[in-house]
């Protein structure tokens, strides 16, 4: 097959994501742990993510807001400035990270570039991956970047319109099968999973692809063969 687009995830795809949030989170819990065990603080700020989606979006902002919002439960309305304070401290030193790029991918990208047409397509918050990519020295690379509020299949048909192409000449690579497969495959194009060792609760699905437009390699290299040839 002849792809015309190649388009990759950012966060976890490109480079390191989750173990950050996973990290601001476990601060969190525990600021709370008088209140409810650290494991139910999870819970309770994954189910208040999760109904905020529609409202705030996905990023680092949307994340600080479930923070204060979950506190605010958990306590009864009774959590302490300090908390809140703190809350909003983890926010900004997700927001202040350095970009860790993963293994492999400069190397992807630059074998790649030049032979196809390179998409950065991911969701989250605009301003934030826009530093992401700026920091990461990345942006060299790709023909077009595409921060999405969503990745389901209608977002990516209008990504599609926008790159005016099919969806048989388009590759979509990413970490998570939902947001970057299932969606793909279901509107004609082509998947490819590279899973990374952690995944927001949000994104995993129990599902066994069938489909001939359906790969899954171990390492994000492991591309090159195939779309060098």
């Amino acid at each position: 097959m002849k792809y015309q687009v190649i388009a990759f995830d950012a966060d976890d795809t490109l480079w390191v994501n989750e173990p950050n949030f996973q990290e601001a989170e476990r601060q969190f819990c525990a600021l709370l742990e008088d209140f409810l065990p650290q494991h139910t603080v999870s819970r309770e700020l994954l189910k208040t993510e999760i109904k905020n989606l529609d409202l705030y979006g996905y990023g680092v902002k949307s994340f600080m807001l479930s923070m204060i919002e979950t506190a605010m439960n958990v306590t009864a309305k009774t959590v302490s400035l300090d908390v809140i304070e703190k809350s909003i401290q983890f926010g900004r030193e997700l927001l202040e990270k350095p970009v860790d790029i993963l293994d492999g991918v400069e190397e992807v990208l630059s074998a790649l570039h030049g032979r196809y047409r390179l998409v950065m397509a991911t969701k989250g918050d605009l301003l934030d991956q826009e530093r992401k990519l700026k920091k990461s020295g990345l942006e060299r690379f790709f023909h077009h970047i595409e921060i999405m509020s969503d990745k389901k299949e209608a977002d990516y048909r209008k990504l599609l319109r926008h790159l005016d192409i099919a969806p048989e000449a388009f590759l979509m690579i990413g970490n998570s099968i939902k947001s970057d497969v299932l969606p793909v495959l279901e509107i004609g194009g082509h998947g490819i999973h590279v899973p990374y060792h952690i995944t927001w609760e949000h994104e995993k699905v129990e599902v066994q692809i069938d489909n001939p437009r359906f790969r899954q390699v171990d390492h994000i290299r492991e591309i090159l063969p195939f779309l060098r040839a």
